[in-house]
């Protein structure tokens, strides 16, 4: 799969991670809430709605998105590295493809807003999926805009309530309880550059959680752009994956290209 979200699609559908292990106690499941304090203040309400109209006005605006990237991950079969190559058409398309160590191109996927086509170029088979099959591998029910969110480095899930936050120097911590997930987002004081976001699942039943890492931020001319992230997946087995930002480019003019080859078998 190179997604994980954007990037563990195709490691979770061409290498599918069997849901044996435990969880690491770094991302476990656990009470969000309990890590927040809240900070007095006379005005709470005003405070939480410059948060969320802060977040809103540092989100990423763009046209088109094209990226090389450095993609090292690991999972219960094992890790690997490869270089990943991304295209974006906004709220349209979303174009991968996946070279491995030797240059050779093994996978290309592209996604629209409902589905997916994923070609295998080692085996010359092609599948057509669903976007909740990749709900299903990825264990998160990202659609088609949070995966372009996470992409491009906008914060997710961030329309739920906003219960508890926590102000320092440095780092404003932000606790939102919404009907899927409790969101622990950590960003910094000031810009509001995203530094940690962690999703643990609401029903206390499930084991779900996801946590990403952004780092290593350049400032393009109209915003800060996170050149390195990890991001954890885990239920009863982890994904990790950690991406590195080698070129990227907004809004230029690029392509799509994915032709089938006609002897290519459908699976």
């Amino acid at each position: 799969m190179l997604y994980a979200f954007a990037f563990a699609c195709i490691v979770a559908g061409c290498r599918p991670a069997k849901k044996v292990q435990r969880i690491e106690q770094s991302i476990s499941k656990k009470d969000t809430t309990a890590t927040i304090i809240v900070t007095p203040a006379i005005d709470s309400f005003s405070i939480v709605r410059n948060i969320v109209d802060s977040l809103n006005e540092k989100r990423i605006d763009f046209t088109t998105f094209s990226a090389k990237m450095k993609v090292d991950y690991e999972g219960k079969e094992g890790g690997d590295q490869a270089t990943a190559y991304v295209r974006i058409q906004k709220d349209s398309i979303i174009w991968l493809s996946l070279t491995g160590a030797l240059g050779i191109e093994g996978y290309r996927l592209m996604i629209s807003r409902d589905s997916f086509r994923l070609m295998n170029k080692l085996e010359k088979t092609v599948q057509y999926r669903s976007i909740a099959y990749l709900q299903e591998i990825t264990e998160v029910p990202f659609d088609f805009y949070a995966l372009q969110d996470v992409i491009i480095g906008n914060p997710v899930f961030t329309d739920s309530n906003i219960v508890s936050y926590k102000n320092t120097n440095n780092e404003l911590l932000v606790l939102m309880v919404g009907n899927i997930f409790k969101h622990l987002l950590t960003i910094e004081n000031g810009d509001y550059r995203i530094r940690h976001s962690k999703l643990d699942d609401a029903n206390p039943i499930r084991n779900r959680t996801c946590d990403m890492t952004y780092d290593a931020y350049e400032y393009t001319g109209d915003f800060y752009f996170s050149t390195k992230r990890r991001i954890s997946v885990a239920e009863k087995s982890k994904l990790d994956i950690n991406v590195e930002f080698k070129q990227y480019s907004f809004n230029k003019p690029q392509d799509y290209p994915f032709n089938i080859p006609k002897n290519y078998k459908r699976r």
